[in-house]
């Protein structure tokens, strides 16, 4: 019998257990999520998919280690971040967590190579080292030649591709996309994705994907499906352990 791709280990590396997120407008509560429950495997490729206020931006905060639930507990490797400080998410996030944004969040005044290196400044890593680092991560996204070009000379797929070089910095168990082809043309969006692929069964790097896009979803081996801040699905893709 042929064994399957990413079987479950024995602990999840991301577990949210009875998460709510609420928030008081005036008088009012707003139940951004309502009692989620999930689990992500390492090497796992998922998707986090709603429409436009489903909670999936709320979502991706709280699978990020980005923000800490009103109830519920939120779990990284066993450990339990619900209960952890601003500065201990934040190293633990820096370490664990690579983040890709739809708008690049490059930051325009350093070069390619500067905003990559960035993450690993806040880790203690020395300068030569990091630029090194960042230098190679480049290399192997076809971008060498753009390492001194600065966010306004580069199109918007290198942009992406710089982003994603950046996540991988510090070279996390976890990348984390936000719509990561929200800004680019069809072509340019396959490649995106293709790389995130190759990430995922390459470098066994645990994909998680947030997105209102069926045909990005198509992509990801397991599909939550978000509305009205609630699971309302879960699908497995086995077109994606056949590829």
């Amino acid at each position: 019998m042929k064994k399957e791709k990413n079987q479950k280990k024995e602990q999840p590396i991301i577990k949210l257990e009875n998460v709510w997120k609420i928030y008081h407008v005036g008088d009012s509560q707003v139940n951004a999520l309502a009692d989620i429950s999930l689990e992500i495997y390492e090497g796992e490729f998922v998707a986090i998919q709603g429409p436009s206020g489903s909670g999936k931006s709320t979502a991706m905060n709280m699978v990020g280690c980005l923000d800490i639930p009103t109830k519920g507990k939120i779990f990284l490797e066993g450990e339990n971040i619900s209960e952890m400080t601003e500065s201990e998410l934040a190293q633990l996030r820096g370490q664990k967590i690579g983040f890709v944004f739809q708008q690049f969040n490059l930051i325009n005044t350093l070069s390619a190579i500067e905003n990559i290196a960035l993450p690993m400044t806040f880790q203690g890593i020395n300068i030569e080292k990091r630029t090194n680092q960042a230098k190679k991560i480049l290399s192997s996204l076809d971008l060498a030649e753009r390492g001194h070009h600065k966010p306004n000379e580069l199109s918007g797929g290198q942009q992406q591709r710089v982003a994603i070089a950046r996540a991988l910095s510090n070279n996390p168990d976890i990348v984390l996309a936000d719509e990561p082809t929200g800004n680019l043309d069809s072509k340019t969006g396959k490649y995106i994705m293709d790389l995130l692929i190759k990430l995922n069964k390459e470098k066994n790097k645990t994909i998680i994907m947030v997105t209102h896009d069926n045909e990005l979803s198509k992509y990801a081996q397991k599909i939550f499906y978000l509305k009205d801040g609630k699971i309302t699905n879960i699908k497995i893709n086995k077109k994606y352990l056949n590829r």
